[in-house]
């Protein structure tokens, strides 16, 4: 159950010609990626699945809350929708047949590499399934979530661990072992404050002082954590800070976006569809 449900506290001429361009769209993707947010942080660049995993630690404790049971889910949606931003993925184009977001199908772009350990396994994953599957099964492929025996290779283990080594990396995480009376757990208590608070405040930014009533005119990157912070359950914790009044009227505009209709802001123009069609993967499920 989601924060927007349940909130505890309150209320994307020849051959060699065509394979030149495709690797410089490929580059280009890459480079339009890492010169997003410069203005907010010029050293770090973080991963939707970072940012997501970094808005659910507890700064001190080092881990998620032990009820929330949506964020693995959100990570997986959120490969697909960093894949998608970085030019390796696509929806099928629309038929007769096919209209909607949650009957297409995820096709390959390019497999070239991405320098992210998560992001090329899935992407190889990809590539490698014939025949091709919808996003909201793969959203439950990576996660595990299969009955079929023949298609739990597809399962991304350990991707909390992973993410946060990523991070620990980028000196935002630091490791600890702590004992929980039964057994010893790894926590990632946060020591870059600084990159958090950063990371919040401009998800606070963007439905109070720059709220532009339209996800259009939004950053793609910034409506695609938006989106991923509501389905992984830890919306609750970028607003906590903030005061009654502004509180209210943050949860009230993430609300109304999220309850979109993700069919009808997957055509419009300049749209992202795969933040869509993860999206809708989520509301069904």
């Amino acid at each position: 159950m989601t924060t927007l449900t349940h909130r505890a506290r309150r209320t994307e001429g020849g051959k060699n010609s065509e394979k030149k361009v495709e690797s410089e769209e490929d580059t280009n993707q890459d480079r339009s990626q890492d010169n997003e947010d410069t203005e907010d942080s010029k050293d770090i660049r973080l991963t939707l699945m970072e940012e997501v995993l970094l808005l659910g630690l507890k700064d001190k404790e080092g881990y998620t809350s032990f009820w929330n049971d949506c964020i693995s889910s959100g990570l997986r949606g959120g490969i697909l929708i960093e894949l998608a931003m970085r030019g390796r993925i696509y929806l099928e184009p629309p038929t007769m047949r096919k209209k909607r977001l949650l009957d297409r199908k995820v096709l390959l772009k390019s497999d070239s590499p991405t320098g992210d350990v998560l992001l090329d396994e899935t992407l190889k994953h990809i590539k490698a399934t014939e025949p091709t599957e919808t996003v909201q099964t793969w959203i439950e492929l990576l996660t595990g979530e299969t009955w079929n025996p023949f298609k739990l290779q597809y399962q991304l283990r350990n991707v909390r661990e992973r993410i946060a080594k990523n991070l620990v990396e980028k000196g935002i995480l630091t490791t600890e072992k702590q004992n929980f009376l039964l057994f010893d757990m790894t926590t990632h208590p946060v020591t870059n404050t600084t990159e958090k608070q950063r990371l919040v405040k401009k998800l606070q930014d963007s439905v109070l002082e720059r709220w532009v009533n339209d996800p259009q005119r939004m950053d793609k990157r910034t409506l695609a954590l938006l989106v991923l912070a509501h389905s992984s359950d830890v919306l609750e914790n970028v607003f906590s800070s903030l005061t009654d009044d502004k509180y209210d009227v943050a949860m009230n505009r993430a609300k109304d976006l999220v309850e979109l209709d993700p069919e009808i802001e997957g055509t419009k123009h300049s749209a992202t569809e795969m933040i869509w069609a993860v999206l809708a993967a989520f509301n069904k499920s």
